[in-house]
């Protein structure tokens, strides 16, 4: 298994609409993935974070991932302007335990 971590950092003149990110673009990348991404951990910040937020979604595999993304990818990142103004950070690992 696979998570892929998205990390979205704060910064000066940075901006983030957390209501359109949980409500709007989250629904759209369950969709828009559909049987690939096996779970998702929405992570919302505490007070005074480097980050506005992070997600997490796990697939079955780096190749699971790829094909989704292949499929829907352009659909989800065209989104990302809708919620902020960051360019968002991506840690792609293996889960080990």
């Amino acid at each position: 298994m696979i998570r892929v971590l998205v990390l979205y950092p704060k910064g000066e003149g940075t901006t983030f609409d957390w209501d359109y990110y949980v409500n709007t673009h989250m629904p759209l990348v369950r969709k828009s993935l559909g049987d690939a991404l096996v779970r998702d951990e929405v992570d919302q910040p505490v007070p005074d974070a480097a980050h506005h937020g992070a997600v997490h979604m796990f697939f079955a595999s780096l190749e699971a991932f790829g094909a989704a993304m292949g499929v829907n990818g352009a659909e989800v990142m065209a989104d990302v302007p809708n919620y902020t103004n960051v360019q968002p950070s991506l840690f792609i690992s293996e889960v080990v335990a």
